[in-house]
């Protein structure tokens, strides 16, 4: 099937975690050999036990413990210090080559916007012949807030470039959003419309802010990268559609010869068999 990843990231209580075990759970049903790799030094409780976890290596309470750090600067570290041990994740991964696997990365933002980190574990993992799909998710409850909103797809964006990878960005939790989630309202937040956008931000936004609304608005346009898929986890085609895009962004299953059709019995080369007239 060759080798197959998501890198699914986001913001501290995005629904990372949430994601994971949903996709498993779908994947898994499908007939499919997923494991799920933990990335977070600091996670404490899996629906699935990860088959790979950065916490055999090192954990962020010895980190803040042993060097007096914070939990952002702690995370950062063990991050870091992953890097520096890349063969150990190389022997890990090494033993599910022929599995698809999902990896459930920390919600700290800087590692996916500014700090190398994140794209050295790409890097690492396209060195070893895996194809990765990076999946962002963002709360759909940033909607309510259109500051928020722009704040959101300017972090996806930024993971976008510095990850340099397929990507697929989603809008979590659209099951607590009740109605709405199906208003045509919310339609324009999946393919974002930066010139409506900025028209509610400035409803919201002091005057002398109007002039950093527009220049992000112009930012967001003349990249056109960011677009949204909703996921509604208690909603099965709502989760096979989040995963065929993946997929498809990642080539799944493009690799995989054909199948020979069987033998049609009782069947002969006979041209009076398919009707023909002498």
């Amino acid at each position: 099937m060759g080798k197959m990843c998501q890198l699914v990231m986001g913001p501290a209580g995005s629904g990372k975690s949430t994601f994971c075990s949903t996709i498993l759970t779908h994947a898994r049903t499908a007939g499919r050999s997923v494991h799920l790799v933990n990335l977070d030094p600091a996670a404490e409780h899996f629906e699935y036990k990860p088959s790979i976890d950065i916490r055999d290596l090192i954990t962020l309470d010895d980190v803040m413990e042993e060097l007096q750090y914070g939990p952002n600067g702690g995370l950062v570290y063990c991050l870091e210090y992953l890097c520096n041990n890349m063969d150990w994740l190389e022997e890990q991964i090494s033993n599910f080559e022929e599995d698809y696997l999902i990896i459930d990365c920390p919600g700290q933002i800087e590692l996916y916007t500014h700090f190398p980190i994140m794209k050295q574990i790409v890097s690492c993992l396209g060195r070893m012949g895996y194809r990765t799909c990076g999946v962002y998710l963002l709360d759909s409850q940033f909607v309510q807030d259109v500051s928020k909103f722009f704040s959101g797809v300017m972090s996806a964006m930024s993971a976008m470039l510095q990850l340099e990878c397929p990507h697929v960005n989603v809008l979590s939790k659209m099951d607590l959003l009740g109605d709405k989630a199906n208003s045509f309202e919310l339609e324009r937040y999946f393919d974002p419309d930066p010139t409506l956008l900025m028209e509610d931000a400035n409803k919201e936004t002091a005057p002398k802010l109007h002039a950093l609304n527009r220049a992000l608005v112009q930012l967001i346009e003349e990249y056109n990268m960011v677009s949204f898929l909703p996921l509604n986890i208690h909603d099965e085609d709502s989760v096979a559609l989040i995963l065929s895009h993946i997929d498809n962004a990642i080539q799944y299953g493009e690799d995989v010869e054909p199948k020979e059709p069987k033998d049609m019995e009782g069947v002969e080369d006979d041209d009076d068999n398919f009707g023909y007239d002498e």
